[in-house]
């Protein structure tokens, strides 16, 4: 009767204690699964950075075709119809500002310092960012990346922030795309809505 006792006492008392003891910290993953999401991470970033440059690309060539337009048929007509002047002005304002935000989104990212190998090693930039190591003479740069390659903690860092900075411009490019759209957007209402009003108030104000 007691060692029945004793066993269910131990029993209910053994969740308890598993309970209460500290979890334990979990190690870093397998080499092969940090390579594979290290792949996947970069590959999504890539394509976002297409994309981007792309959507980028196809409003640069919209507003430049607008602006074309504008310049080459509409401007001629000004001096005989005046009552273009506003809807002209608003739509050609609208594009050219899409456009510069478009450009901007567009353009590419270079560090404009010079970088040495010791600043890399202080971590005062990245070795594997195009932008850092592009001045770097060819031996400097085969060294670093030997003693990077030698370093696994140091590699995965360098490749963490080489991630983040890819973010960062991502963040950059979309949200300038995100500003040309709405302009362009704006300027087109508003040219229409212009266009339409003026017209409507010379041909209401025309004499019949």
């Amino acid at each position: 009767m007691g060692e029945s006792r004793g066993a269910g006492y131990h029993a209910l008392m053994e969740p308890e204690s598993q309970s209460e003891q500290p979890m334990k910290k979990k190690g870093a993953g397998t080499a092969r699964g940090i390579e594979t999401m290290f792949k996947s991470v970069y590959r999504v970033q890539m394509d976002l950075t297409s994309l981007a440059d792309n959507k980028a690309n196809m409003m640069i060539s919209i507003n430049g075709i607008i602006i074309s337009i504008i310049i080459a048929a509409v401007a001629p007509k000004l001096d005989s119809n005046p009552w273009l002047l506003l809807p002209t002005t608003v739509l050609l304002l609208g594009t050219m500002v899409s456009l510069v935000y478009s450009i901007l989104a567009a353009k590419p990212r270079v560090s404009p310092h010079a970088i040495s190998l010791d600043d890399l090693r202080h971590s005062e930039g990245n070795l594997l960012f195009f932008g850092n190591f592009a001045r770097l003479e060819e031996p400097e740069f085969i060294r670093g990346m030997t003693e990077l390659m030698e370093e696994r903690e140091e590699l995965y860092e360098a490749m963490i922030r080489d991630i983040h900075g890819l973010g960062s411009v991502l963040s950059r490019k979309f949200s300038l795309l995100q500003s040309a759209y709405t302009v362009f957007m704006v300027a087109l209402v508003a040219g229409v809505v212009s266009f339409i009003g003026v017209f409507a108030w010379i041909v209401l104000a025309a004499p019949p």
